[in-house]
C-alpha cells in the first residue's frame, strides 16, 4: 500500500470541517446574504444537503471497494482505459481546484495584510509549508487537524463573543416574509462550489483505523461545519442587516474590524487571519495529499512522495494563472464552480456506485449459479 499510516474516524471529521470552512468562511455570507438577505442563516441548512449526500457517496463507494480510493475503483467500475481517462480528469480537477486556493489565500492576504508583498511569494510560501506536510502523510494531517481546530474555533467564539452588544436582533425579522425561496437561492452556490468538496474523504476512508465510523463522523463535519455557518450568518446579519452584508467583499473580516472595546482593544482582524490561515492550509494540505495520491495510484507508482514537489512548482503556476483580480474571481465561484464540481463530486460518483451496484448484484447472482 502507498500509505502505511493510520487515522482514527474523528481525525477524519476534524479533517473535513476547516476544509470546508477554510474558503467558505469570508465568501459565503456575502452570496447567501445577496440571495437571502435576512433569510441568510436558514441557507446552510439547505446547502448542507449536498454535504450530507457527499458523504454518503464517499462511504457506499468505499463499503464496496474498501481499500481503494476513487482513483483504483473507477478503474475497477469502468474499466482500465476508461477509468484511467476519467482519474486523469479527476486529478486535474483536484489540480486547477488547489490553483484557485492559493489564488484566493494571496488575493485575500494581499489585500487585506501585505499590499507590498508579490503573490508568487504568499503563494509558493504556502505551497512549500502544504508539501512538507503531504510528504509526512496522512497521519500528519490528521494531527494537524487536532492542533488547528482550537486556532479555528476559538477565535471565531471571542469574535462573536465580543460582538454580542452590538447585535441588532431585529435585522432578522420578519423571518421568511417572501416564503422559503430566498433561503433556497442562497443556499445554490454554497452547496453545490463548497458542501460537494465533502466528497474528498474518499481518499481518506481507506486509512481509517475504525472504518465503520467514517460515515458518522462525515455526517458530524457537515453538521458541524453548517452551525458555524448559520452562527456566522447570523453575526454578520444582527451586525449589518441582509442588505448591507451582501455590499461587503469580506462580511466576517469587516466584523471583527466593528470590535471596539475603549481606546485600547479594537481592530481584531487578526482574529480571522488566524482562522483563514489555519483553514486554508489544512483545506490545500488535504486536496494536495489526494491529488499525490492518486497520482501516484494513477501510474501505479511504489509510493507518492516523489510526485509530491514536482506537483508543488506545478501548484504554485496554476495559482498565479488562476485569476488575474478579485472580481473575476467572484464570478468563477458564482457561474462556473457550482457547475463542474458537483459534476465530479457528485454526478459521476453517484453514476459510479450505481454501476458498482449493478456489478456487484450481478457477480452475486453468478456466484449462486456456480455453486
Amino acid at each position: 500500500m502507498l500509505e502505511k499510516g493510520k487515522i482514527s474516524a474523528i481525525q477524519m471529521g476534524l479533517i473535513a470541517y476547516p476544509m470546508i470552512l477554510g474558503t467558505s468562511i469570508l465568501a459565503v455570507p456575502t452570496i447567501m446574504g445577496r440571495e437571502a438577505e435576512r433569510d441568510m442563516w436558514i441557507s446552510p441548512i439547505f446547502a448542507s444537503s449536498m454535504g450530507f449526500l457527499s458523504v454518503y457517496l464517499a462511504y457506499r463507494l468505499n463499503k464496496i471497494y474498501p481499500d481503494e480510493t476513487f482513483i483504483q475503483y473507477s478503474e475497477q467500475i469502468l474499466g482500465s482505459l476508461l477509468g484511467k481517462i476519467l482519474g486523469f480528469f479527476y486529478l486535474f480537477f483536484l489540480l486547477e481546484n488547489i490553483g484557485n486556493f492559493l489564488r484566493q489565500y494571496a488575493e485575500f492576504t494581499v489585500g487585506a495584510f501585505l499590499p507590498q508583498t508579490p503573490r508568487i511569494v504568499i503563494i509558493s510560501c504556502l505551497t512549500l509549508l502544504c508539501a512538507f506536510v503531504v510528504h509526512g502523510g496522512i497521519e500528519v494531517l490528521g494531527r494537524l487537524a487536532q492542533l488547528y481546530l482550537p486556532l479555528f474555533i476559538v477565535p471565531l467564539f471571542i469574535m462573536v463573543l465580543l460582538l454580542l452588544r452590538d447585535f441588532e436582533i431585529r435585522n432578522m425579522f420578519p423571518i421568511m416574509m417572501h416564503g422559503i425561496k430566498p433561503s433556497i437561492s442562497g443556499a445554490m452556490i454554497p452547496g453545490l462550489a463548497w458542501f460537494t468538496e465533502f466528497f474528498v474523504i474518499a481518499f481518506l476512508l481507506p486509512f481509517l483505523t475504525n472504518r465503520e465510523k467514517g460515515k458518522k463522523w462525515g455526517m458530524i463535519s457537515v453538521l458541524a461545519v453548517t452551525l458555524t455557518m448559520v452562527v456566522i450568518n447570523l453575526t454578520v446579519l444582527f451586525l449589518f442587516g441582509g442588505m448591507m452584508t451582501s455590499s461587503y467583499l469580506y462580511p466576517v473580516f469587516e466584523a471583527a474590524r466593528y470590535i471596539r472595546i475603549g481606546d485600547f482593544f479594537e481592530h481584531l482582524e487578526a482574529f480571522i487571519m488566524v482562522v483563514w490561515v489555519a483553514g486554508i492550509f489544512l483545506k490545500i494540505s488535504v486536496f494536495y495529499y489526494a491529488l499525490s495520491l492518486g497520482t501516484a495510484q494513477w501510474l501505479k507508482l511504489s509510493d507518492y512522495r516523489p510526485v509530491v514537489f514536482p506537483y508543488g512548482l506545478l501548484m504554485i503556476v496554476f495559482g498565479i494563472w488562476a485569476h488575474p483580480n478579485i472580481p473575476e474571481m467572484t464570478q468563477f465561484y458564482k457561474t462556473a464552480s457550482p457547475l463542474y464540481k458537483p459534476l465530479f463530486l457528485i454526478v459521476i460518483p453517484l453514476c459510479l456506485l450505481f454501476l458498482a451496484m449493478i456489478r456487484k448484484k450481478h457477480n452475486t447472482k453468478k456466484g449462486e449459479r456456480q455453486q
